[in-house]
């Protein structure tokens, strides 16, 4: 009985929600902003806007609505109101009925979006349910092939700029994270689709992206050591930093503004930073480990400091210098007769945190923020693993046993919630992508 109820009320609201037209007369009533003229929705700190999204195409499986509710729900910052989709088909209303707000309110809804596809791609309305007022609306282009993965990621596109007009910041989903499986680098979308190999052969390490998301720098093992390569997604080649030196070089990053590269290189006992123009070739060394491991570097945002893993101390910490190698600061604090070690530091891209993986027993996620120096701890179950943060600074991407096997998993940092992002087993050494594109939209008048 009580399913029953759940079941009519679930319709009943969903009538309510689709008293509108079908057609474009209900964009025309005058409820539209005027161009240029841009509504506020505002909300309090950890308030989730509910959505609703109604159907827009009939593809079974990850259809646009599908993707859109996904990416939005993935976001963490929006709670996804999903009805269902025979019921929402059977109930769309005769032309000239108007959406009844307030029983749309009552669902829980803050906002709607109703969408069509048009001859280039899809049209878009968001509807602000509380004024009862048309909020946004916008023409996106999608690629004619369709259900590829260049037309998954226009569709990510949508998903992130209707977050922007909710929230007022775009999403992520339009990003990507590589990582290492079998010593192959592969790419996987933010959602967990479209996992694919980049590179052949099985000695890759360590990817990191530039500041423009359009290549990859790595460690690769070959016959002479480590080396350090770059992969151009664009066309698929992959060259060697020149002048790499032979013997170890691991870890590297680019700076942020793209113009060089950190690694760690070593030769014989311990291994220090060293700091490499890809074109030129030419090195300089930032630490002087004498003979303690110094890897794993990630910049700052402004590219003005550098975190790293330093040994120098006896056990493996985070340390923070200035990117000329002065001014180094022992940043995770420890105890002589504990016996734990903190590596693998990434920060985030909003300046305000590092993630960094800790062992005492198990490897587990942490991060410690940069204003108060207090370290919290972020995973407890399984081994937790490679920290990468994702461009909104809220999200990270680690490797995890949480499951029965090594995989990627997603975590929410402010409510804590986990997703699994790879089903490869033995899927490791995730880097997040900074933003990789913009939907390609225009906005329309009615």
């Amino acid at each position: 009985m009580c399913r029953l109820r759940t079941l009519l009320v679930t319709v009943a609201v969903g009538v309510a929600a689709l008293s509108s037209s079908a057609s474009s007369q209900e964009d025309t009533t005058g409820n539209r902003p005027p161009p240029g003229v841009r509504l506020g929705l505002s909300y309090g700190p950890g308030v989730k806007p509910g959505v609703i999204i109604f159907p827009i195409d009939e593809t079974p499986g990850d259809s646009i609505r599908a993707i859109l509710q996904r990416d939005l729900d993935y976001s963490d910052r929006i709670n996804v109101i999903a009805l269902n989709d025979s019921s929402l088909r059977a109930l769309v209303p005769a032309s000239g009925k108007l959406i009844n707000f307030p029983l749309v309110a009552k669902f829980g809804a803050a906002l709607l979006i109703r969408a069509r596809p048009t001859a280039t791609g899809v049209h878009v309305t968001a509807y602000d349910i509380s004024a009862g007022k048309v909020f946004e609306t916008a023409d996106f282009a999608l690629p004619a092939r369709s259900r590829n993965r260049n037309w998954r990621f226009a569709v990510h596109g949508i998903s992130d700029e209707i977050e922007k007009w909710i929230l007022g910041k775009r999403g992520i989903a339009q990003s990507r994270i590589a990582y290492v499986s079998g010593g192959t680098l592969r790419l996987i979308d933010s959602d967990g689709a479209e996992s694919r190999a980049v590179t052949v052969g099985r000695g890759a390490l360590s990817p990191a992206w530039s500041p423009t998301g359009r290549s990859i720098v790595f460690s690769i093992l070959g016959n002479t050591g480590t080396q350090i390569a770059q992969l151009d997604l664009a066309t698929g080649r992959t060259r060697r930093i020149a002048r790499t030196p032979p013997g170890l070089n691991i870890t590297p990053v680019f700076h942020p503004a793209g113009s060089s590269v950190v690694f760690a290189h070593g030769f014989g006992e311990g291994a220090d930073l060293v700091l490499a123009d890809p074109d030129s070739g030419g090195l300089r060394r930032l630490t002087v480990g004498r003979g303690s491991d110094n890897t794993s570097p990630t910049f700052s945002p402004d590219g003005r400091q550098i975190s790293f893993t330093s040994g120098r101390s006896g056990r493996p910490q985070v340390y923070i210098m200035d990117a000329d190698g002065t001014n180094l600061q022992l940043l995770t604090e420890y105890d002589l007769g504990v016996r734990s070690y903190r590596t693998s530091p990434d920060w985030s891209p909003d300046g305000r945190a590092i993630a960094y993986q800790q062992q005492n027993g198990d490897f587990q996620i942490w991060k410690v923020d940069l204003r108060d120096r207090i370290p919290r701890q972020l995973t407890s179950e399984g081994e937790n693993e490679d920290p990468s943060w994702a461009p909104d600074g809220r999200h990270l991407v680690f490797a995890s046993t949480r499951g029965g096997t090594k995989q990627l998993w997603v975590l929410d940092t402010e409510s804590g919630r986990f997703r699994q992002l790879t089903h490869d087993s033995g899927a490791r050494l995730a880097a997040w992508s900074p933003m990789l594109g913009a939907a390609d939209t225009t906005r329309t008048s009615q």
